[in-house]
């Protein structure tokens, strides 16, 4: 073979391992196919816009900032205090905060239960269309199939982690289950900040039906929930309580329609 045909295939060999060993050091993020909830897990975003990076390069003190592997999307929805739906390389997920919980407003066999709307509105009041990073710490998914993570919004003045902020304002409690447990000490923390201040959940004052179920006065009309016996004669709007079961005589009047729900609107 003449020489010139032997130096261009050394030249080409050498690129071509050259090729290989490049494409075998890109980190996960560069991946570029469709995500799922299980690329999810693996992957970190690609770098994030101006507008979101850290304005310092030296290390942030624990908590102060995502520490775990992260990825950008977008609020679509606040189902409700701990819950959202976001937008994700274009796809819609469901992410359910970790470290904390909020009383449920949504669960389709439970009442609203007392501070979940103030919860909920804390929360849309945060994140509602935002872009907000998320931070993934060890699981990937709950049983229900949402994603686990904490969320994250970048402010002018520093990082702001929503689940966090939720407990220390006295909209959530803490609720940690292994092995996401990154924060958990942090979590601790803000609720007992919370409770110092009687904040939220933590108010010295807790409603009607709270004092009536430490005193075992719940009237058994309602039985899914509790709610003192008249007098006095109580209207929805003195209670927090929705569409809950109502069996006659139904002494507070809770279900106009007669369907045997209770206060269902409102």
């Amino acid at each position: 073979m003449p020489r010139r045909h032997l130096v261009a295939l050394a030249i080409a060999l050498a690129m071509a391992v050259g090729a290989c060993e490049a494409s075998a050091s890109l980190p996960p993020e560069q991946a570029t196919a469709t995500p799922s909830p299980a690329s999810i897990a693996v992957a970190t975003p690609s770098v994030l816009p101006a507008s979101a990076a850290p304005t310092s390069t030296s290390s942030p003190a624990f908590g102060r900032a995502p520490m775990g592997p992260i990825r950008i999307a977008q609020v679509v929805d606040v189902v409700d205090g701990d819950t959202i739906k976001v937008s994700l390389d274009g796809q819609v997920f469901t992410v359910r905060y970790i470290g904390m919980n909020t009383p449920e407003t949504v669960a389709p066999a439970r009442p609203i239960e007392w501070m979940g709307p103030e919860a909920s509105g804390a929360n849309k009041a945060l994140v509602a269309g935002q872009t907000v990073v998320l931070e993934k710490d060890v699981s990937e998914t709950d049983r229900y199939g949402r994603l686990l993570r904490y969320v994250w919004l970048q402010r002018p003045t520093g990082w702001l982690m929503v689940d966090r902020e939720l407990v220390r304002t006295g909209y959530a409690s803490v609720d940690t289950f292994p092995p996401d447990v990154r924060y958990e000490a942090l979590f601790v923390a803000a609720e007992r900040s919370a409770r110092a201040a009687g904040a939220g959940l933590w108010s010295a004052t807790p409603p009607p039906s709270a004092s009536a179920a430490a005193s075992g006065g719940c009237d058994p009309a309602y039985p899914t929930v509790c709610i003192p016996p008249a007098p006095p004669d109580l209207d929805c709007a003195d209670i927090s309580f929705r569409r809950f079961t109502v069996l006659a005589p139904d002494p507070h009047h809770f279900d106009g329609d007669g369907n045997g729900i209770g206060c269902e609107s409102g």
